[in-house]
C-alpha cells in the first residue's frame, strides 16, 4: 500500500494517492530511492498532487538518496509552481543538495530567472551560500551559465539582493575575473557597475 501510494503520486493519480493517505497510509513513507510521495510527484512536476500532499501534512524537507527534496529538485528543474508551494509551506532553505548547495545555486546555474527571483523575494535564502566547490549562486551563474540574457538577469538579481561580488572561488578567482576570461562582456559590465 505504501509503495503503491508513492507510485500513484509519481503517476499523477490524485484520487488513488489521496485515498491511500486518507486510509491512514504514512504520508512520509519512502521507497527504495528514499523518495516520499510528495518527492515522487515533484520529480514529475505533478503540481496538484504536491499541493494536496502538502495540505495533508507531507514533510517536504525530507531528502531522498540523491539528497534532493521538494525545493531543491523543483528549483534546479525550473518548476516554479512547486517552488512557490514549497516556499509557502515553509520549506527549509538551508538544506543542501549532494554538492553542498542550496536551491538557488542550481537555479542560477541553469538560467531559471523566475525561480531565482522567487527565492530571493519570498524566502530567507542566503544569497551568499557557498557550496562544496566554494562557489556561490553568483559564481555558478557566471562560470556555468552561457553569458546570455537569462544569466545576465540572474547576476543582476543576485547583486540587487545582496550577493557579495568579492567572494572568490577556491583558487581566489572572483566572478568578475571569470566573466572576463569567458568573454561575457555584459556580465562583466554588471559586475563592474556593482563596484568590483
Amino acid at each position: 500500500m505504501e509503495q503503491q501510494m508513492i507510485k500513484y503520486a509519481e503517476q499523477g493519480n490524485i484520487e488513488e494517492t489521496l485515498a491511500l493517505v486518507d486510509a491512514g497510509v504514512n504520508i512520509n513513507v519512502t521507497d527504495t530511492n528514499g523518495r516520499t510521495a510528495v518527492m515522487a510527484a515533484t520529480y514529475n512536476n505533478e503540481v496538484e498532487i504536491v499541493k494536496r500532499l502538502i495540505e495533508r501534512g507531507a514533510d517536504i524537507n525530507i531528502r531522498d538518496k540523491q539528497l534532493n527534496n521538494v525545493l531543491l529538485y523543483a528549483g534546479a528543474s525550473g518548476y516554479l509552481s512547486i517552488v512557490k508551494l514549497a516556499i509557502e509551506a515553509g520549506a527549509a532553505t538551508t538544506i543542501t543538495n549532494r554538492f553542498g548547495g542550496i536551491a538557488i545555486i542550481p537555479a542560477a546555474e541553469r538560467g531559471h530567472v523566475e525561480i531565482v527571483k522567487e527565492l530571493l523575494e519570498n524566502s530567507d535564502t542566503n544569497v551568499n551560500h557557498i557550496n562544496n566547490l566554494h562557489w556561490t549562486a553568483l559564481m555558478e551563474a557566471v562560470i556555468l551559465g552561457d553569458g546570455g540574457k537569462r544569466h545576465q538577469q540572474i547576476v543582476q538579481l543576485l547583486i540587487e539582493h545582496g550577493a557579495d561580488i568579492h567572494i572568490a572561488d577556491a583558487q581566489g578567482i572572483t566572478p568578475l575575473e571569470h566573466a572576463r576570461k569567458l568573454g561575457f562582456t555584459e556580465i562583466e559590465k554588471i559586475l563592474t557597475a556593482a563596484g568590483e
